[in-house]
């Protein structure tokens, strides 16, 4: 008889069990779909790079493994050229001493700033900071392609898509093969070779630059914001007007473009974007960049590939 009572109370703590569990489970909010999930997984962007050797290199170039410092602004005019290239308007511009921040606390372009909008203030250091660049005629040459200066080629960029966001991310420290070369090099024993080990002791190819064209629809009060990270020099200009400016050889820095800002910008409409950086000193190499713009490719303009 006992032992009639024992397993009689053991199926009905069995079935209390159950039933907290089926309650507890029913409580539980559902896992929310992903809203986003109609938009692509991934944005491919195209990309030229330029190599160049460096300053002391038999050929090298004034502008590459010859500056440092810190962030500086005002190196090039805020409207690109009729040619779509950066237009270079001071050799030393302007260092950031302070960062110039929105009201989300996230560095912007000073030339950029309205505290109308709730920005805050950074401030700027004049005179020569030990920075920029050697000449207006060395500085037009990163983004051209110039027989026995340069030597090109075209890369792709997989911007990664978020899980349960529209943010899309392309970051050298998380992607591969990037990750594994110990940061943004993508010329690695290619073009000009070599020239250093980075700080993971990989040996790879500093001093290049990076262009990229891309396009979008910009949709108003919809929230399209663009970052980017890194170094060296990166200039960002939509609809041919400068939005980042993070000028100079510096260490990794950040500064973010919300399109809403831009008065020049009709909704509905389509535009450029564009990206000019330079990778011009050791010993790392940053590159990284998240929207939630929906880019589309452009297709970069055919590379010379080696001229010797």
């Amino acid at each position: 008889m006992a032992s009639q009572v024992t397993q009689s109370r053991s199926r009905l703590a069995g079935l209390a069990l159950l039933a907290g569990s089926v309650l507890a489970s029913a409580s539980l909010p559902a896992l929310a779909a992903d809203q986003y999930a109609h938009l692509p997984s991934t944005l491919e962007l195209s990309a030229t790079i330029r190599d160049f050797k460096a300053k002391g290199q038999a050929g090298g170039h004034n502008d590459f493994q010859a500056y440092s410092g810190s962030t500086t602004v005002g190196l090039v005019s805020d409207t690109l050229g009729s040619d779509g290239k950066p237009v270079p308007i001071s050799l030393r511009g302007k260092k950031i001493s302070t960062e110039y921040r929105n009201k989300n606390n996230k560095n912007i372009n000073p030339a950029l700033f309205d505290a109308a909008l709730g920005d805050r203030a950074g401030s700027l250091v004049t005179g020569d900071t030990g920075n920029g660049i050697f000449s207006y005629d060395s500085f037009n040459q990163w983004y051209r392609d110039v027989p026995g200066v340069n030597v090109s080629k075209n890369i792709n960029l997989t911007m990664k898509r978020v899980a349960n966001t529209n943010r899309y991310v392309f970051d050298s420290a998380l992607d591969e093969p990037y990750k594994s070369l110990g940061g943004f090099f993508p010329i690695n024993g290619d073009l000009y070779g070599n020239y250093a080990n980075n700080p993971s002791g990989v040996p790879s190819n500093y001093h290049f630059t990076t262009e990229v064209e891309t396009e979008f629809v910009f949709e108003k009060g919809k929230g399209q914001v663009f970052t980017f990270t890194g170094d060296d020099d990166v200039w960002v200009f939509v609809a041919g007007k400068l939005v980042i400016d993070l000028g100079g050889l510096h260490s990794k820095k950040e500064q973010t473009i919300d399109l809403d800002r831009l008065s020049w910008l009709n909704d509905g409409q389509v535009y450029q974007l564009k990206v000019f950086h330079a990778e011009r000193r050791t010993t790392e190499s940053n590159f990284r960049i998240e929207t939630t713009i929906k880019l589309r490719n452009v297709s970069p303009p055919v590379s010379t590939g080696l001229y010797d």
